[in-house]
């Protein structure tokens, strides 16, 4: 006589054993596109390989001319000018990096993605060196808070920015650090 209890637990137990074995494959078919069958491709990757060694070369000595304005010293150490003298360091840089963004507009990729992507790349590092000028500016006025940047989608612009550099093989393009401290 059968006993609709243990058909009740068999049936449940049958098909959690299916819903696990779906999840599963499901899981390991997902797995198996990513790492097979998916793109390997940056999104941000530009196809316009001489634009990308032009704005690296740029970025590289506008890096160079910026550790040249560095200066070690802490707060504490540098006197009683020390946010003036830093307000006039970051400045400086600011406009080291403002020269470096309008030497690499000046010649645009030349594919299309890069004529899409590219401006954005632009406006996007306009508007971390606006907020590096507005940090400029709280230092002048003797308010030595961290540096604040815009954020986009919960995230530091400055990423943003960095992720483009770096998925076009341009390291020197990225975000400067020298304000993150």
């Amino acid at each position: 006589m059968p006993n609709r209890y243990t058909d009740a637990v068999s049936i449940r137990q049958t098909a959690t054993r299916a819903t696990i074995v779906i999840l599963v494959l499901l899981t390991s078919v997902m797995w198996i596109y990513a790492f097979v069958f998916s793109s390997r491709e940056a999104v941000n990757k530009i196809e316009d390989s001489e634009w990308q060694e032009r704005a690296q070369e740029v970025c590289t000595r506008a890096n160079d001319e910026r550790a040249a304005l560095a200066d070690y010293r802490l707060i504490e150490d540098a006197g009683e000018d020390a946010l003036t003298m830093r307000a006039e360091i970051v400045g400086k840089s600011n406009q080291i990096l403002t020269d470096m963004i309008d030497a690499i507009e000046a010649t645009p990729p030349r594919d299309d993605k890069g004529l899409a992507l590219v401006p954005q790349w632009i406006k996007d590092y306009r508007t971390y060196i606006q907020d590096r000028y507005e940090y400029t500016a709280q230092l002048r006025n003797g308010i030595n808070d961290p540096f604040s940047e815009t954020m986009v989608d919960g995230l530091p612009l400055s990423e943003k920015i960095s992720t483009f550099a770096a998925d076009n093989e341009m390291p020197a393009c990225k975000t400067p650090i020298d304000l993150s401290v």
